[in-house]
């Protein structure tokens, strides 16, 4: 018997009541990917205002938010010179090295281009505010993030089988990772799981599974949940309705590493109705 047939079909207002990680519904995806943005603005001009650093695990997946963000902080004159950004992750060759920065899918290559680069000099983050997790100096980020009075917020979007980061679900028959192990986890190098590279190639790659980088580097579950808030974004639609409920309402579980957000005091999931929606099985 699937477990979690009962949780795909329940309607929207009991899937509330059940829930152990509080969700927030918006109409439609674009009005979703504005709230993202403005609660990134939001985290830094609160910390402005209170004349302290803001510091933020930021994701690329999602990514469109971004250039709302921009405007946003033109617009407004927010300024990031006091503002931190913690890159969630980065993929890796197969020899474990990072891919350039030019290669179309860093993660690093793209928050330069499409968000710090469009911000203006006057308002922008010193460069090097920006700290990505690297193969080579594991514990830099974790120890960066402590020097500088850990994450008030954590960003992210939840992967289609519950990754949160690159924090995938322990893919080896051999050695299994326990839930309080996965809770702990540190900055780590991964070999991605075959279904983490399909969905990446569906997405960004127009199915060619041969494009996407087989690892990553990821920070661990062990920051995100020492964040003082965190808020998760279901954007992907109708292929995030299943892990969107699982997120909210599923057993605490190594194999859907989202769960482990459940519990956090701070904890936020969003997404739209139409992801929210019961899970319906058919043809189309």
């Amino acid at each position: 018997m699937n477990p979690y047939l009962e949780l795909m079909a329940l309607p929207v207002d009991e899937l509330a009541r059940r829930a152990r990680l509080p969700f927030r519904l918006l109409p439609h995806t674009d009005e979703l990917l504005a709230d993202f943005a403005c609660a990134i603005a939001d985290e830094i001009s609160a910390a402005n205002r209170e004349e302290r650093p803001a510091r933020l695990i930021l994701p690329v997946g999602p990514v469109r938010q971004y250039p709302i963000l921009v405007e946003i902080t033109n617009r407004e004159r927010i300024s990031w010179r006091n503002a931190w950004v913690f890159q969630m992750d980065e993929f890796l060759d197969w020899q474990g090295r990072p891919i350039p920065v030019s290669h179309p899918l860093s993660f690093t290559g793209f928050l330069q281009r499409e968000l710090f680069s469009k911000i203006d000099p006057e308002l922008a983050m010193p460069a090097d505010h920006h700290i990505v997790p690297h193969p080579f100096r594991i514990d830099e980020f974790s120890e960066t993030l402590e020097r500088v009075g850990g994450a008030d917020c954590c960003f992210g979007g939840i992967g289609y089988h519950g990754h949160v980061a690159f924090n995938e679900p322990p893919i080896s028959r051999w050695n299994r990772v326990t839930v309080d192990q996965m809770r702990r986890s540190l900055t780590r190098v991964v070999a991605l799981g075959d279904d983490s590279i399909v969905v990446q190639s569906i997405h960004s790659a127009g199915g060619n599974s041969h494009a996407i980088p087989p690892m990553a580097v990821t920070c661990g579950m062990r920051d995100i949940l020492a964040s003082r808030r965190i808020r998760l974004y279901c954007a992907a639609g109708e292929r995030h309705r299943a892990i969107f409920r699982i997120a909210v309402a599923g057993d605490v579980t190594a194999d859907y590493p989202v769960t482990l957000v459940q519990g956090h005091a701070g904890a936020e999931v969003r997404t739209d109705e139409a992801t929210a929606a019961p899970v319906r099985v058919g043809l189309h």
